[in-house]
This record gives structure tokens, C-alpha cells and sequence, in this order.
């Protein structure tokens, strides 16, 4: 099976910046489209940033012109550089990978999620 792997949260104080990483491994055929979500406590997951294999990302608006995603496709891996951080960034947050893996005598594709990793910004 697919396993997501987050790397980079942490404490970090305001307009401070965080790298966080999501490496994909496990019977992998090609990854689609990447992408970062995060949810804070009582609140809903929300979108952060994704990106196709060719690089086109999109950004949710709290987060442009602060965020960078990109990706690694022979490394099978997306990151999120988070600059000038707010406290109202503080969640966890998920990688999320659209995933065609190898199954028995096929192909399936599918949404697959990260543990989560803790980004916690202090004022």
C-alpha cells in the first residue's frame, strides 16, 4: 500500500519559516496532482496548496504570496515552504496525493493522506 511520510513542523515564532515534506512510497505507478491541507482545532480541513506533476500549483488566499509548494516527482515528494508565518497559521497539516498504484493485474487510483505534522506559530 501507499504510505505518506511528513516531515518539517514545529514551533516557530511570527514571520518565521517552516519547511514542511511529504514523501510517497509503496506500490506507486505515477502520482497526480500533490497537495497540502491543514485544520485547526474546532475547525474544518481546509485547502492549502496544490500542484500537478508539471508544476501548476494553486493557493488558497491566507496563504499566497507566503507559500511556495513544489515537488521532487523522482523523489516522490512535495513541499511546502512556509514563509512569514502567523500565528493564524498554527494547525496540523496533511500532505494529500492523487495516486495511481499497482495492484494485481491493474491500476487503481485514489486520494491518499499523510499522519499530519503539527505547525504551531507563536505571537
Amino acid at each position: 500500500q501507499v504510505q505518506l511520510v511528513e516531515s518539517g513542523g514545529g514551533l516557530v515564532q511570527a514571520g518565521g519559516s517552516l519547511r514542511l515534506s511529504c514523501a510517497a512510497s509503496g506500490s506507486i505507478f505515477r502520482i497526480n496532482v500533490m497537495g497540502w491541507y491543514r485544520q485547526a482545532p474546532g475547525k474544518q480541513r481546509e485547502l492549502v496548496a496544490t500542484i500537478t506533476r508539471d508544476g501548476s500549483a494553486n493557493y488558497a488566499d491566507p496563504v499566497k504570496g507566503r507559500f511556495t509548494i513544489s515537488r521532487d516527482n523522482a523523489k516522490n515528494t512535495v513541499y511546502l515552504q512556509m514563509n512569514s508565518l502567523k500565528p493564524e497559521d498554527t494547525a496540523v497539516y496533511y500532505c494529500n496525493a492523487d495516486i495511481m498504484v499497482v495492484q494485481t493485474m491493474s491500476l487503481k487510483s485514489d486520494h491518499y493522506w499523510g499522519q499530519g505534522t503539527q505547525v504551531t506559530v507563536s505571537s
